[in-house]
């Protein structure tokens, strides 16, 4: 039996305070259901040297595969091997592409935590059909509710394609000029324009358009990242891109407190009313075999409404122990939760009906 410690990020506590064991947990959980065949056991908080660490255990050491996918853990700041009271380091190798100033520069009120961001992509790209396509970089991501661009950094960061609607105007254009002056400090090779989207001499909304690269060789090789942010409503997602254009879907619903969720003309506490008119649309942009995550506030919406939407527009919802352990306290007025399910590769496709335009 091989015994590991897990040291969660400072910031991690922060922001969680007396929840990020209980996240950290429930992430591992996950991905190691997912990536190590649920080898993961025995988890639990130890204190070390008075240091609070996450241990667990395996029968088996560690595979290089399997501490590349530990690597990507949002709460995870540095893992060890325990042997005998000593704490001997395991290196780790992120899928990180850039600098963390890419998800941490951008200060603005309302702005979802960036560990909470990643976590809560990890855990969807867990429920597609095929997680390992996380480590090898081929999903797409698309945040249909992306505000000024949390979960595309966080996709970026990976080295993920990534793609966002967000209807205000003002997030918009402050994404837009975040991501211009980051690529430009950063000297990276990139192509980035914002055009105007227009079918039969009417506009649809802007959309600004980046093409980078992690290095200038891959740049000129074609290699690039792709990233998009359509300024329009979510409900109209699919002006904008083609039916099964991505792999997974991440967003957070609006929490009900500062503006409320909008649908057509009612605005609402509960982000109910939104989703049942955005799903539909949404889930002809996934790909058979990918995965949605969702965010919400429990305060405003019942985990049961969630869970029994998604069921009724043909996903199976993750709802193992390990997704029960991610509710947490954000302030008085959220107490936040996920909750993820994969769209079956079976789906027939054809049945759903077609998207009012596509993009070309």
């Amino acid at each position: 039996m091989r015994t590991y410690g897990m040291l969660l990020l400072p910031s991690h506590n922060r922001v969680y305070a007396r929840a990020s064991v209980d996240l950290a947990r429930a992430e591992l959980l996950v991905i190691g259901d997912a990536l190590l065949g649920g080898r993961i056991r025995d988890v639990a908080e130890t204190a070390l040297a008075g240091v609070p660490y996450v241990t667990f255990a395996t029968e088996e050491p560690l595979t290089e595969g399997e501490v590349a996918a530990l690597a990507n853990l949002s709460s995870l700041y540095a893992l060890f091997e325990i042997e005998d009271g000593r704490l001997a380091p395991v290196e780790l190798t992120r899928l990180d592409t850039f600098g963390s100033e890419l998800i941490t520069i951008q200060k603005y009120p309302g702005k979802t935590n960036e560990d909470f961001t990643k976590l809560l992509l990890n855990v969807t790209a867990m429920a597609c059909a095929d997680p390992e396509r996380l480590l090898r970089r081929e999903l797409r991501v698309f945040d249909p509710l992306c505000g000024r661009g949390t979960t595309l950094n966080q996709a970026v960061m990976y080295g993920l394609d990534a793609a966002g609607v967000e209807r205000d105007g003002k997030s918009f254009d402050a994404y837009a000029a975040f991501l211009r002056q980051w690529l430009k400090n950063s000297r990276l090779k990139h192509r980035a324009e914002i055009t105007t989207v227009r079918r039969d001499r009417r506009s649809l909304g802007r959309r600004f358009h980046v093409e980078l690269g992690a290095t200038k060789e891959s740049y000129k090789r074609g290699e690039s990242i792709d990233v998009t942010m359509v300024n329009a409503d979510t409900a109209a997602s699919g002006d904008f891109f083609r039916p099964a254009s991505f792999d997974l879907i991440v967003t957070d619903a609006p929490y009900g407190v500062r503006h409320g969720a909008t649908a057509r003309a009612e605005v609402s506490r509960s982000p109910m009313p939104l989703l049942t008119s955005a799903l539909p649309v949404w889930t002809r942009l996934l790909r058979p075999g990918g995965a949605i995550g969702i965010a919400w506030n429990t305060l405003v919406a019942r985990r049961s409404e969630l869970t029994w939407l998604l069921a009724d527009h043909g996903f199976e919802v993750a709802d193992g122990e390990a997704h029960q352990g991610f509710r947490h306290r954000v302030d008085q007025a959220i107490v936040r939760d996920l909750v993820v399910a994969r769209l079956p590769a079976g789906r027939d496709r054809a049945a759903a009906p077609a998207p009012t335009a596509r993009d070309r």
